[in-house]
């Protein structure tokens, strides 16, 4: 009557339809409810999941709506005819957002999650107004490994601490936290082996340091924490010194209804009965609050 769907097996046995038979389109509307990692797994499968996993539909659903605000970051030849499979790999590299133009390379960097698809920022401390920078008595650059720009600020010692920052970018909606990446001591490489030293650390247990953040719809979140604490800081027993650690300032929400956000963000400890230093400050973070846990690296607080 009609061709048969199955197959015998070498035993005379009936074999059923097998994962090959599904049909590509089938396959790529399940890959909309996977990860990019999840997806590029299974595409090694077979022919029909290689090529549901090459599709445009599903890469630009893992896209940002945005995305093409991010693609102008980049000169249109790395990205002109490139396939929405492409675009989310090239997406997904760290992007200046001043186009590296600045001594020392980029100051500001933007890329999506690989695991989520969602925007992620990073700012130089190089991009931020630090107060006495300018002066070698006070602060230093500290060339590093440990960042992903490449330098620290390193304050010796001041009694006006002060730094803010702001951007202006057009974030997708959701919901950021925003934190500043500090470390109390000056670390460095002896032997192949990292080292730190404590001997500048001072004032930071006296008063506590102020974050705040506000942005351009009227948003504001602060919070105050003293950096050198002498009480065990988690329940594996790690202590602020020696560590780099996320200090999270707040959280602020974009709708999507603006073309651009703009966040401003500072710490300060200004009360100048006592000076302070010993302290690397590294950069800020914008990232979507729900992955900061999974990104973390060091110690959040």
């Amino acid at each position: 009557m009609g061709a048969s769907q199955s197959s015998l097996g070498a035993n005379g046995s009936t074999i059923g339809p097998g994962l090959g038979d599904i049909p590509e389109s089938c396959v790529a509307c399940v890959f909309l409810y996977l990860t990019p990692l999840e997806i590029c797994n299974l595409a090694r499968l077979n022919r029909a999941f290689r090529g549901a996993a090459s599709s445009d539909s599903v890469w630009e659903a893992k896209l940002p709506r945005n995305y093409q605000d991010l693609l102008d970051l980049v000169p249109p030849d790395l990205h002109r005819n490139l396939t929405k499979k492409d675009i989310f790999a090239l997406l997904s590299r760290p992007l200046p957002l001043d186009h590296g133009h600045k001594v020392g390379g980029a100051l500001q960097e933007v890329w999506l999650d690989r695991v989520t698809g969602r925007v992620c920022m990073s700012i130089s401390a190089r991009a931020m107004a630090i107060t006495g920078i300018d002066d070698r008595r006070y602060w230093n650059w500290i060339p590093t490994e440990e960042s992903r720009f490449h330098t620290v600020a390193y304050l010796q010692q001041i009694w006006w601490f002060e730094v803010d920052g702001e951007v202006t970018f057009p974030f997708p909606a959701d919901i950021y936290t925003l934190s500043f990446r500090l470390h109390l001591g000056r670390f460095s490489k002896r032997l192949g082996r990292r080292v730190c030293n404590y001997e500048q650390i001072h004032g930071w247990d006296i008063k506590p340091v102020k974050f705040e953040l506000s942005t351009s719809d009227g948003q504001q979140a602060s919070c105050e924490c003293c950096l050198d604490e002498t009480e065990i800081d988690d329940p594996y027993g790690n202590h602020k010194r020696g560590y780099w650690v996320d200090y999270k300032v707040g959280e602020f929400i974009v709708s999507g209804s603006e073309p651009t956000t703009q966040v401003r963000f500072s710490m300060k400890q200004i009360d100048c009965t006592h000076s302070k230093g010993g302290l690397c400050v590294d950069s800020v973070f914008i990232i979507p609050s729900d992955l900061r846990e999974r990104n973390r690296k060091g110690i959040l607080k």
